[in-house]
Parts: C-alpha cells; structure tokens; sequence
C-alpha cells in the first residue's frame, strides 16, 4: 500500500508541475509582452496538425474500405 501512496505523489507532483507550466509559463511571457505572438503560433501549429491528422484518418479509412471490396 506504501508503494501506491508514493505513486499517487509523484502522478500528483507531475501533474502540479504540468498545471505551473501550462499556466505560470504564459501568465510570466504575457506579462512580458511575448505571449501574444508565440501564443497565436502555437495555437495555429495545433489547429493546422489537427486538421492534418484528420486528412490522414480520412485517407487512411478510404485505403482500408478500398482494399476491404476488393477481397
């Protein structure tokens, strides 16, 4: 039972970690003025690999129906 508390400690210590990167890194950047533009990249460089990953599934489902007939 030690060893699953000592789990739960370190997922919380990574988890609070996680929380103060997510939210104290822009918070300090915005402060200084730099968040806006980095923030706006970021937020398109994950819009644009979304909508990739979608083509790729949707791709990917066409090949399997395809091969699927075909036998």
């Amino acid at each position: 039972m030690k060893e699953a508390a000592d789990v739960l400690k370190i997922v919380g210590i990574v988890l609070l970690a996680l929380f103060v990167l997510a939210v104290g890194v822009p918070l300090v950047l915005a402060a200084a003025g730099v968040a806006l533009g980095v923030l706006g990249m970021l937020v398109g460089l994950a819009i644009a690999l979304i909508k990739i990953a979608i083509v790729v599934a949707i791709i990917y489902l066409i090949v399997v129906g395809i091969r699927a007939v075909l036998r």
